[in-house]
């Protein structure tokens, strides 16, 4: 009879077990990218960016014209997908970090992405606009990435 008891359990009552490390790194790498890497693309666009010339904000008043030259600049830059798409996966990484920090350790969620988003910032600006990553840039991605490190060690 205590052979019965060890029986498995139907696939919908089996205990869930907590998601594997390597689930929660590639997370946190991923939503690293959508943070870091995104920002020089739509930095990129945001510079090169020529709105169009809006009829209505020729014809309006002052106050008019104060109120939807932002509204007509946004929209303008929304409708560009060189600034639309990087935006949108940034807002997706939003969303992955807010579902993340229910899951993972809160202290080592934040600081971890955030370092991530550094640094993929920094590998953005050399890929987008050319910029050299200085030694003293380079030492401080490397101090930060054994930041992570002890961060991780401190919580095992």
């Amino acid at each position: 009879m205590a052979s019965a008891s060890l029986t498995s359990a139907p696939a919908g009552d089996a205990p869930s077990s907590p998601p594997a490390a390597l689930n929660y790194v590639v997370a946190f790498v991923l939503v690293g990218l959508a943070w870091g890497l995104t920002t020089p693309f739509i930095r990129a666009a945001a510079r090169t960016h020529r709105p169009r010339a809006h009829p209505l904000l020729e014809r309006a008043g002052r106050l008019r014209r104060a109120v939807l030259a932002p509204c007509f600049a946004v929209a303008d830059l929304l409708r560009n997908p060189r600034y639309a798409v990087p935006l949108l996966i940034n807002l997706t990484g939003s969303v992955w970090f807010f579902l993340l920090i229910g899951q993972a350790e809160l202290s080592l969620t934040v600081p971890i992405i955030n370092t991530l988003a550094f640094l993929f910032t920094v590998l953005g600006e050399w890929y987008v606009e050319g910029k050299v990553i200085s030694k003293d840039t380079g030492i401080g991605m490397a101090l930060s990435l054994v930041g992570i490190a002890l961060c991780v060690h401190s919580k095992t």
